[in-house]
């Protein structure tokens, strides 16, 4: 890009949020769908299993397909995106989702619903890292950048957050369906938000180098095989064959995709972009914080449960802190960089996560008040970093592969997310004798669930701890640190 059209481009970038309220609109859109997606579905799946005559197995696809092909899809759309524009596939993804979201009304058996999970998370891979990129290309200053940031992730958390509520208050007085075919009015909001906000996309912020086809089909399985994995060793126990081989397949995809980026001439992303510092510390931070995240949220709804026996509605409750820190704690972040600067800001909030798995992991057991230091800790640090690690990755890449770089981030955060599950689950399975939903456990089995739990929480915590220090190294010495 020459100097003149990068200063063409930025005189025409909003100077305030204020002045790109309407493309901010579209893009919150697009992250409440997904957030919104993650948590309300889950309610109805009892309703969902006895109108459809669903099998356990089949239920778990319902919402596993749409995890598996968001997250095996990002990364290649998101280099189509650069290529081909951003705000031109943001559009595309999101008149799929509205078109498969209203697909679920005419829906008659539980295999039609997973396909049209299949289309929703085709469409979420294609909008999903977009919200991130235009909002990052939106404005110049990187403040700006971050309170947009910000803000659309808060409106994706709310949506988290009364996502169980609402859908149990939907369901007492209208079928099932509904609580998908509420996407298709979100959608077109977004719609016509990024249409009418957002420029249309510029030749020169994008580049047109061929498409890796081969790096695009090793890296989508590599994903698809460690999103996968995961499930099978909760699902199928620790020494299941399938779960293995699964994992040694990830691995040989993963060694394939890797040798196939250094040689392509045109990867579809390239080592050395990743290998910048404020990216590959990013992606750590990211990466840390979606073990710790998921791990513990894992943990915790098993504590409050299984050992303390407390009702579903008492346990909801207990996890009040987490989504109070999640929603409220975006007020703060924006203070915070302002204090310490975007680089300190990513390690220190990544810290953070860390240290609540710690705390959790050494004193769950001594009751409530440490469950709840261990998740306003693990959140606040959840909070902060999302933002300004996504924001530092975008930073460390050229104009031109933002959209790749906000898939690269959500793509860690899946990948990780299931793999803390999945460590949790293993060791569960491994020191638990007999099965852990059984009531009455003996005194036996209350301490190999304790030293489970805290065996799995320390586990996480080092691996936690390793990425967060590989991410501060990288940035030592750097521009990163503020």
């Amino acid at each position: 890009m020459t100097s003149t059209q990068t200063t063409v481009i930025a005189a025409h970038r909003p100077r305030s949020l204020r002045d790109a309220w309407v493309a901010l609109a579209g893009l919150s859109a697009v992250f409440l769908v997904e957030m919104l997606d993650n948590s309300i579905l889950n309610v109805a799946l009892p309703t969902i299993g006895r109108e459809l005559h669903a099998s356990t197995t089949a239920l778990q696809w319902v919402t596993g397909a749409y995890a598996v092909v968001f997250g095996g899809l990002m990364l290649a759309f998101g280099a189509i995106a650069d290529r081909f524009g951003r705000r031109r596939i943001m559009l595309v993804g999101l008149a799929l989702l509205a078109v498969a979201s209203l697909a679920t009304a005419f829906v008659s058996n539980v295999e039609q619903l997973i396909a049209v999970r299949v289309a929703m998370g085709v469409a979420a891979a294609m909008t999903t890292p977009g919200s991130l990129a235009l909002s990052f290309r939106l404005f110049e200053d990187d403040e700006l950048r971050v309170r947009a940031t910000t803000l659309i992730s808060t409106v994706g958390l709310v949506g988290l957050a009364v996502g169980p509520t609402a859908g149990g208050f939907v369901l007492a007085i209208a079928p099932w369906q509904v609580l998908l075919l509420v996407n298709v009015p979100i959608a077109v909001l977004a719609l016509v938000g990024v249409r009418l906000g957002i420029a249309a996309d510029v030749a020169a912020e994008l580049h047109r180098d061929p498409i890796d086809v081969a790096g695009a089909v090793l890296g989508t399985a590599t994903i698809v095989l460690a999103l996968v994995a995961p499930t099978l060793f909760v699902n199928e126990g620790a020494r299941a064959w399938s779960a293995w081989a699964t994992t040694a397949a990830a691995v040989v995809t993963a060694v394939l995709f890797y040798l196939r980026e250094r040689s392509a001439r045109y990867p579809l992303l390239d080592p050395k972009l990743v290998a910048h510092p404020l990216v590959s510390s990013g992606l750590a931070f990211k990466a840390a914080a979606g073990l710790a995240t998921a791990g513990l949220g894992y943990l915790v709804t098993l504590q409050l449960q299984l050992d303390w026996g407390w009702s579903p509605a008492l346990a909801a409750i207990g996890m009040l802190p987490q989504v109070v820190v999640l929603v409220a704690g975006g007020a703060l972040i924006g203070p915070f960089v302002r204090r310490v600067g975007l680089g300190r800001a990513a390690w220190i909030s990544a810290a953070a996560v860390v240290l609540g798995l710690a705390v959790y992991g050494s004193l769950n057991r001594f009751g409530y008040l440490w469950v709840a230091v261990a998740l306003v800790l693990v959140a606040a640090g959840m909070r902060v970093v999302g933002v300004v690690a996504g924001v530092n990755v975008l930073r460390g890449l050229p104009e031109n592969r933002t959209t790749i770089g906000a898939a690269l981030t959500d793509t860690a955060t899946e990948v990780t997310s299931a793999a803390g599950i999945a460590i949790t689950g293993t060791l569960l399975a491994l020191i638990f004798t007999g099965p852990i939903t059984t009531p009455n456990w003996t005194t036996h089995q209350t301490t190999q669930f304790h030293q489970a739990t805290t065996t799995a929480a320390l586990t996480l915590t080092a691996l936690a701890a390793t990425l967060v220090a590989y991410g501060i190294i990288r940035t030592r010495g750097t521009a990163a640190r503020g």
